[in-house]
């Protein structure tokens, strides 16, 4: 008879994702994971395998799910700047308030950790970071298509500029940084750019 799952892998690795999320990898054991899911450990191997392969399923499943949805939206916004102000806003919001408040970005958080020195996981961290810096740029060219950027403005460089910042505000977020005064960063970064206000 085929081994029958009596859990769903699906909810399980949803729970794994908070769980690394918030911890980290090397503040989390196996222990805490058997803990967290109310699996026992040969369950959890069977279906993902060791640590390190679960936590690379989580890291996948956060930026499918998490990053690339707010990219997404991001590139296909034909609002230029308003887009990039809306997303900041949003990133704030989301790391200084609610449920997941000051537990930073699970992938900022990783190229923080000892955990990039797995070649795979920093595959996931280049393709984020990619991903990131071509919606800021989809979003930077509309705006300059639209008369938004200041004569001169250089759409990639700006991009790569606020792909950084994003990155800043979580990591500063995490750090226990108020949702002020990451704003008045975003506001002087974008000052910084030539960017002239647009509503």
């Amino acid at each position: 008879m085929p081994d029958i799952k009596h859990f769903d892998p699906d909810v399980t690795l949803e729970t794994v994702v908070r769980l690394f999320w918030r911890q980290g990898v090397a503040s989390t054991g196996i222990q805490d994971v058997v803990t967290a899911t109310g699996l026992n450990r040969s369950s959890l191997y069977a279906t993902f395998g060791g640590k390190q392969e679960l936590y690379f399923a989580a890291l996948r499943r956060y930026l499918e799910q998490r990053s690339q949805p707010m990219f997404r939206r991001l590139a296909e916004d034909e609002r230029g700047l308003p887009a990039v102000s809306e997303f900041f806003a949003g990133l704030i919001e989301a790391r200084c308030s609610g449920e997941y408040a000051r537990w930073g970005c699970m992938v900022s958080n990783a190229h923080a950790g000892v955990e990039n020195s797995d070649p795979k996981v920093r595959g996931v961290l280049d393709q984020h970071h990619r991903e990131l810096r071509e919606a800021m740029y989809a979003a930077l060219v509309t705006a300059e298509r639209q008369g938004q950027l200041a004569p001169g403005a250089d759409p990639g460089a700006s991009a790569d500029l606020l792909a950084l910042l994003a990155y800043g505000v979580n990591l500063r977020s995490r750090a226990g940084a108020d949702a002020a005064s990451l704003q008045r960063t975003v506001a002087a970064a974008l000052d910084s750019l030539g960017v002239r206000a647009a509503a």
